[in-house]
């Protein structure tokens, strides 16, 4: 696994999504993959997220929803060397509202709708549709 652990898991989820048999993912828990697998949880994307212990080690596994999700996809948009930010008037609406985008705000994680709602601006992370 290399330092860009949100890229890691977004590829996590897409190889998964894109293989039907793969029901769940084993993922090294972290504060923001954390935050961002509750949001997946809550917009319907993942199924359920549970913890796991091995050793010292702490991992969450997610269970991936086949049956209503068909065509999962991901886009990163800020990396370790571009980090993209905007304020709440551009956050833009994926596909016209049925996609999500991902922002890291100064109140921690949330969609872009949550953003324009609450009037706060961030880093976008990734759009999910």
């Amino acid at each position: 696994m290399g330092k860009d652990i949100i890229a890691y898991l977004i590829t996590s989820i897409r190889n998964a999504g894109m293989d039907k048999k793969i029901k769940t993912i084993k993922i090294k828990e972290s504060f923001i993959n954390q935050n961002i697998v509750k949001l997946l949880v809550r917009e319907g994307f993942l199924k359920n997220v549970r913890k796991h212990y091995e050793n010292t080690n702490k991992y969450l596994i997610l269970t991936m929803r086949h049956d209503q999700v068909k065509n999962m996809n991901l886009k990163l948009i800020s990396r370790p060397s571009v980090r993209i930010y905007s304020g709440y008037k551009k956050i833009p609406c994926i596909l016209g509202g049925i996609g999500v985008a991902i922002v890291s705000t100064s109140r921690g994680l949330m969609t872009g709708r949550e953003a324009i709602i609450k009037r706060i601006g961030g880093e976008i992370l990734f759009y999910i549709w």
